[in-house]
């Protein structure tokens, strides 16, 4: 890469060594074209204007590409599914998702891609939950241009381990809710579980959920849970009776409808008497009553995945426990906060 002059008119397609300042008086004063700017036939008016008749230019090697197309191929190589790129700017470009989903980020790669030299690339956490329109990761390039190797070594990278950043669409499934506690079944107190689930059905989109009641009792729990399996729901929730008292059977009654048991208990604070099986491939969800209380818990950081068609195994509840300590901050900012983002 080498700097050269030429005349102003002769110059389109050249790339602008440095920033090129317009001066109105009273109006304004700053870059009318940025250093890395590629200049256009519609500009030369305007360089004229400004009083450029000679232009000061970059001329890159057979080997380099100029920052904004590489900052393209960067975004381009690592995106899968559920992105869109906004960019280039300044050799940036912006990863948007185009649909609401799970973002799923391989953390391998970009370690491997941000180890190179010339380029970098962040992203959010993997696995967080992210609305259509979502800035979730940016590129960007260091100097004017990169050598054509450094993009073919990302190009690698990410073909060899597959997309680096992409976002898994929610799918709709029908959720089956199974309420249990004889003070509820009998009508003694309300019922404050099944707001909560209508809430976070409808914020996923999802249909609102078939709701039942059982009695703190394992073999009527078990003979609910297969009603709703028989009714054709895609995702079964188990909420209260999980903890270690006599009358917490709900853990039994799960065992005992034929679900297996992938994971009971949890290190997520709150949430740590959560039970996750499945009833061949469809999940069966304990949730402790702290899903009733606090805005946000285990159910938060597992739904997604679930909604997003992901199989949860046992080592994934585990890693949970990285980040798995809620602030209760007075003020709920999830997922914006560090709630479940070092685990799985």
């Amino acid at each position: 890469m080498k700097i050269s002059y030429a005349k102003t008119e002769e110059a389109v397609g050249k790339v602008l060594s440095h920033d090129v300042t317009r001066i109105v008086r009273g109006k304004c004063k700053g870059p009318a074209f940025k250093k890395g700017h590629i200049i256009r036939k519609e500009d030369i008016p305007l360089l004229l204007d400004i009083g450029k008749e000679h232009i000061c230019f970059l001329e890159l090697d057979e080997d380099e590409t100029h920052e904004d197309e590489a900052g393209l191929a960067l975004a381009s190589y690592a995106s899968g599914e559920g992105l869109a790129m906004e960019g280039p700017s300044e050799g940036r470009v912006d990863l948007v998702a185009t649909c609401s989903g799970l973002l799923k980020v391989n953390v391998e790669s970009l370690f491997a891609v941000n180890q190179l030299s010339d380029v970098v690339m962040a992203s959010l956490h993997t696995n967080n939950p992210v609305k259509k329109g979502d800035r979730v990761a940016g590129t960007r390039i260091i100097p004017l241009a990169v050598k054509k190797d450094t993009l073919e070594q990302v190009r690698t990278i990410c073909s060899e381990r597959g997309s680096l950043i992409r976002v898994l669409e929610y799918q709709i499934l029908k959720m089956g809710a199974l309420i249990t506690g004889r003070e509820v079944y009998e009508g003694r107190i309300e019922d404050d579980f099944a707001p909560v689930l209508k809430e976070k059905a409808r914020v996923y989109g999802l249909p609102e959920p078939l709701i039942d009641y059982a009695p703190d009792d394992a073999g009527c729990i078990a003979s609910k849970i297969k009603m709703l399996l028989d009714n054709d729901c895609d995702l079964i929730v188990v909420t209260g009776g999980m903890s270690v008292d006599p009358d917490d059977v709900t853990p039994a009654g799960i065992r005992l409808s034929g679900a297996e048991i992938e994971k009971y208990g949890a290190p997520v604070l709150p949430g740590a008497m959560f039970l996750l099986a499945y009833q061949g491939r469809i999940p069966v969800v304990g949730v402790p009553a702290c899903g009733m209380f606090f805005k946000t818990t285990i159910f938060d950081l597992v739904l997604p995945r679930l909604l997003a068609g992901e199989r949860i195994e046992r080592s994934d509840i585990a890693a949970l426990g990285h980040g798995g300590f809620c602030r209760r901050c007075e003020s709920c900012l999830y997922p914006d906060c560090s709630f479940g983002k070092g685990g799985f």
